[in-house]
C-alpha cells in the first residue's frame, strides 16, 4: 500500500538532478514530496511519477532565497502527517564569472541557497530523525568543493561548506541512527550549465555524466552508510590529485578546465 510507504523529500525537484532522483525513488517504492519554486512544473511532474508508480506525491512550492522557506516548508509536511525518512538537499545554482563584476544579490543569492537553507533544512529534519532513531540526508555538493575555481568563487567555495558540514553532520548522527552522505559530482548533463550561462570546453565535456548514473552512485553510497562519495572513475582522479598540489596551483588549473568553451 502507497500509505505504508516510507517518505522522501527532494529539493529542486524539477532540475535534472532533482528529477533523477525522484524517479530512482519512486522506483525504489518511495512517496515523494517534491519541493522547487515553479509550482506548475511539480505538479506535472507529480502527475507523470504518480502515473509511472504506484506512490503518493505532494508538491509544495518553496523559494530558499526566502529565509523562512525550510521552515515553512518543515510545518507544512507535518501538518500533512508527514515524517520524512530520506532528505534529499538538491536545491543550489551557480554563475560563471569574476566575482568583483557580478552583481552583488547574485553572490549573496548562492549563499542563501547553497549554504544557509542547506543548513537550516538539515537542522529541521535532523533533529525529527534522530528522535525517531532513523532517516537518511543526502547533501549534494559538487566535485567543486575540492578544489577554489576562479569564475565560480562563490560556488565553489560554498560547495566545500557543504562537504565538510555534511562529514560533521554524518559523524554528530550516526549513533543516533540518522546517515549523512555528501555527493560530489563533477560535470552533469543538467540544466545547471544553461543557468549559469557557461558552455563547457572540451576538457569538461570528456568527463560529462547523466544525471541517471551520478544519482544511482549517490543513492548507492547513502543507504550504504557512507559519509561521502564521487560518482564516476575520472572525478575520483580529480579529486584525488587535490590532496597533493598547492591550492595556487589547483586554482590555476581549476580556470581552464572550467574556462567556456571557445
Amino acid at each position: 500500500m502507497a500509505g505504508d510507504r516510507k517518505w522522501a523529500l527532494i529539493t529542486g525537484a524539477t532540475g535534472g538532478l532533482g528529477r533523477a532522483f525522484a524517479v530512482a525513488l519512486a522506483t525504489r517504492g518511495y512517496n515523494l514530496v517534491l519541493t522547487a519554486r515553479k509550482a506548475d512544473a511539480l505538479e506535472e511532474m507529480a502527475a507523470e511519477l504518480s502515473l509511472a508508480h504506484p506512490i503518493e506525491v505532494a508538491v509544495e512550492a518553496a523559494d530558499f532565497a526566502d529565509p523562512n522557506a525550510c521552515l515553512r516548508l518543515k510545518e507544512t509536511i507535518g501538518a500533512r502527517g508527514i515524517a520524512i525518512d530520506t532528505l534529499v538537499i538538491n536545491a543550489g545554482y551557480g554563475v560563471q564569472g569574476r566575482f568583483a563584476g557580478r552583481p552583488r544579490d547574485e553572490a549573496l543569492g548562492m549563499v542563501d541557497v547553497n549554504v544557509r537553507a542547506l543548513t537550516d533544512l538539515a537542522h529541521v529534519f535532523a533533529g525529527e530523525m534522530a528522535d525517531r532513531g532513523g532517516g537518511h540526508i543526502l547533501l549534494v555538493a559538487s566535485t567543486a568543493a575540492f578544489q577554489p575555481i576562479p569564475g565560480y568563487a562563490v560556488y565553489a567555495a560554498s560547495k566545500a561548506y557543504v562537504l565538510s558540514f555534511g562529514h560533521a553532520l554524518h559523524r554528530e548522527l550516526r549513533r543516533r541512527g540518522v546517515v549523512v552522505t555528501v555527493t560530489c559530482p563533477g560535470p552533469t548533463e543538467t540544466p545547471f550549465w544553461d543557468r549559469a550561462g557557461h558552455r563547457l570546453n572540451r576538457m569538461a565535456s570528456a568527463v560529462l555524466m547523466t544525471p541517471e548514473v551520478v544519482v544511482e552512485a549517490s543513492l548507492k553510497a547513502l543507504y550504504a552508510g557512507r559519509p561521502s562519495v564521487v560518482p564516476g572513475f575520472a572525478n575520483k582522479l580529480i579529486t584525488l590529485s587535490t590532496r597533493f598540489l598547492p591550492r595556487s596551483l589547483l586554482a590555476w588549473g581549476a580556470s581552464y578546465f572550467m574556462s567556456n568553451a571557445k
